[in-house]
């Protein structure tokens, strides 16, 4: 990959050691200049303000102003520089508040120089960044099924399907009219993502929303 243009970048991280072996690292890499550091997002902002930076490399926890709410800040009041968060942390809460916040990016501390520089000019180019660990949750999170919850009375028209009731018997059984029972039905497909009672039923216990009594 051909780089014409040096990309600028402000460092920010709370701890002194790592901070300067990030510097370090990307000293020797003459397609990127470190324009600054800070300790701190407060800092951080000040930086950014005076140098406005193509990337600000920024740690996630951090006195004063943390990683979050510094990103949130740069987003906001500076459009051309991109945030690419560098942590240890990638518990899901950490990488979720971060993207919603607005970092282009989300790298943990053990990646290599050649990742780290590939992924500031990436950045830098408006393109996400992502360390390997940090997709595969942002995936799997969006492959769970949604939370759903069912009312009293779904749970009960359920158990009565489960019980091999008609909608009549179902009625019956609770006291209201066949018609509202196959409302309930209808919104319980909904909830659920099924076509029919039988796959209704099976979806609800396996995802621990109907409880049965042993036999």
């Amino acid at each position: 990959m051909t780089r014409t243009s040096v990309v600028r970048v402000v460092v920010v991280d709370d701890h002194a050691v790592m901070r300067a072996g990030v510097v370090a690292l990307l000293a020797a890499e003459p397609s990127i200049k470190i324009v600054g550091e800070a300790g701190d997002g407060r800092a951080a902002l000040e930086l950014v303000e005076r140098h406005d930076p193509d990337v600000a490399l920024l740690d996630l926890r951090m006195p004063v102003l943390d990683g979050v709410a510094t990103t949130t800040e740069i987003v906001a009041g500076h459009a051309s520089t991109r945030v690419l968060i560098l942590t240890t942390y990638d518990t899901d809460e950490e990488i979720e508040r971060a993207v919603e916040a607005g970092a282009i990016g989300y790298l943990l501390k053990d990646t290599t120089r050649q990742q780290l520089v590939d992924a500031i000019h990436a950045a830098a180019r408006g393109e996400t960044v992502l360390a390997p660990r940090v997709a595969e949750k942002l995936i799997a999170k969006l492959r769970r099924p949604a939370h759903v919850a069912l009312t009293s009375r779904e749970a009960e028209v359920l158990n009565g399907v489960a019980d091999g009731l008609t909608n009549a018997e179902i009625g019956d059984r609770l006291v209201i009219a066949e018609a509202t029972v196959k409302t309930h039905l209808l919104r319980l497909f909904a909830k659920l993502d099924v076509n029919d009672r039988t796959r209704a039923v099976v979806v609800a216990l396996e995802r621990g929303l109907l409880r049965r009594p042993p036999h």
